[in-house]
């Protein structure tokens, strides 16, 4: 053979393994691919850590040291080094309770003033309803649980519960419609929203409906993330139609129940990206390198969405480990790194999975 077909013929090898290890799902629909930012793709995945069940919320603390991860059905609260191998469980979120469905102990985020404060804030599920809540680690446990928002209803499914911490220094919190779709298109409504707080539970300044809502008509969002520009992305769960990432401001209305996916109402806002429900299905999301990073439970793959520099579409979508490691639940940034953090819930009830079952990955970008 000669030296040309040799470099052909390894090329075209080279090809077929990457064909191999990154799938394409045919239906995704998103805007077209103009003037796309340069973005790594993830290039290595290896187990951090195991014998989790239902992780569902990951905050790191500021100095990329540790990170604070929650477990859904028993309430616990743990802190992971970053190299995975120091795992100690700090505390439990009282008063919580399961829904039997998907509430519980979700998101967590960890004050962006850890260093002063050590406040450890969560969202879960309560009696009367879903909480946010405020928790203090005194280097051993977590104390003082100080109830900062109540009234979120509650439901089986659909209770949102993603926490983050925006560069504004204010909390933003997702929503669940709570299996009412009438409530994300109420503006008084805690429900079927994403809010902006103040670290003390107040409705934070300059909302645009001068309440907690910071946007409406979300159905069941699970994830949120803000990029290297400060703009919010956020992924949630359609009906049985379309899945959606969005990119978020103040009082935009993203359609639910009148729009699942995109839409031509007047007032409606249409999502970036959309999948079919069974490609998705997306809980947490993260930015890293100019790209979405969104983790699917029933799509059971790890979607990266590039951002499109100068503009507000993003390119095609594109998968990873698709049906590799089953349902995936939370994906975070690492701390001055590129790479994430990205949990499994197969011990969940749709998973199905025993107790202790779940695992956290290290995903290196390249």
């Amino acid at each position: 053979m000669t030296s040309g077909r040799k470099r052909a013929a390894l090329l075209g090898a080279a090809v077929a393994l990457v064909a191999g290890l990154t799938q394409y799902a045919p239906a995704v629909s998103a805007a077209p691919d103009r003037h796309q930012a340069a973005a790594g793709e993830p290039v290595d995945i290896a187990t951090l850590s195991t014998g989790w069940t239902i992780p569902w919320g990951t905050s790191w603390t500021p100095d990329g040291t540790s990170a604070v991860v929650t477990e859904r059905d028993d309430f616990r609260v743990w802190l992971v080094s970053a190299d995975g191998k120091d795992k100690k469980q700090i505390g439990t979120v009282p008063e919580s309770q399961t829904t039997g469905g998907e509430g519980g102990l979700m998101g967590v985020a960890v004050d962006p003033d850890w260093a002063a404060n050590r406040h450890v804030y969560v969202m879960h599920t309560s009696s009367e309803g879903n909480r946010i809540a405020r928790m203090t680690y005194d280097g051993t446990k977590l104390t003082g649980y100080k109830v900062l928002l109540r009234g979120i209803k509650k439901n089986k499914y659909h209770n949102g519960g993603r926490l983050a911490f925006g560069p504004d220094g204010y909390l933003y919190a997702t929503t669940g419609d709570a299996q009412n779709g009438a409530l994300a298109q109420d503006k008084n409504s805690l429900n079927g929203k994403i809010l902006r707080l103040t670290k003390d539970g107040k409705a934070a300044p300059g909302n645009p409906f001068g309440n907690y809502a910071y946007s409406l008509g979300h159905r069941n969002p699970q994830g949120i993330a803000f990029d290297a520009r400060g703009r919010l992305w956020e992924a949630e769960f359609g009906d049985s139609k379309k899945d959606e990432l969005n990119l978020v401001k103040p009082g935009a209305n993203y359609g639910w129940p009148t729009c699942e996916g995109t839409c031509d109402v007047t007032g409606m806002t249409n999502p970036k990206a959309t999948w079919n429900t069974g490609d998705a299905s997306p809980s947490g999301v993260a930015v890293v390198d100019g790209a979405v990073y969104m983790a699917a439970l029933r799509g059971q793959r790890l979607w990266r969405i590039p951002i499109n520099a100068g503009n507000e579409d993003v390119g095609t979508p594109k998968a990873y480990y698709t049906g590799a490691y089953g349902r995936l639940r939370s994906v975070t940034a690492v701390p001055g790194a590129d790479r994430l953090w990205l949990t499994t819930t197969n011990a969940d009830n749709n998973g199905g999975q025993p107790d202790g079952s779940d695992t956290i990955f290290r995903v290196t970008i390249g």
